[in-house]
């Protein structure tokens, strides 16, 4: 519940900021914003789908995607050997995680969210001070 309320918390904080910026900066952020937001339930569907992994790639986490397909896939392969049992524990091991992500699916949806507005933020804060720094430039030279 306490990382549920800091991802709240940093949201909050974010759109203060946001609410800060002139007309049209924030009218400029949101539409650049909307295309990168992720939607809960789409990842939550992909995590309830039990193919393993395939909300990380949602979230554009390859590594994590792909080391989860693969030791979900590993786990299967093993089912038809002699190391059968040690198949299901890994099994086993992929599905509770899965579970917790899937409970968590909103939060972790936040926070990603939140991840890339403070970087899109964070970006026209540079723009901004970039083209303040050129037109103070400018005035210098006129």
């Amino acid at each position: 519940m306490a990382y549920q309320d800091e991802v709240q918390a940093h949201e909050e904080a974010l759109r203060t900021r946001i609410r800060a910026l002139p007309d049209a900066q924030r009218s400029a952020f949101f539409h650049a914003l909307e295309p990168k937001l992720k939607d809960p339930d789409t990842y939550a569907a992909l995590n309830y789908l039990f193919i393993a992994g395939l909300h990380h790639f949602y979230l554009g986490k390859w590594l994590r995607g792909l080391c989860n397909i693969t030791i979900f896939i590993v786990g299967i392969l093993l089912l038809w050997t002699p190391l059968a049992a040690v198949g299901v524990l890994i099994i086993l091991g992929i599905t509770a995680a899965e579970l917790y992500a899937l409970f968590r699916a909103q939060t972790m949806v936040q926070a990603h969210n939140n991840d890339v507005m403070e970087q899109l933020y964070q970006h026209m804060q540079h723009d901004i001070s970039q083209q303040e720094h050129a037109q103070q430039r400018y005035k210098k030279r006129v």
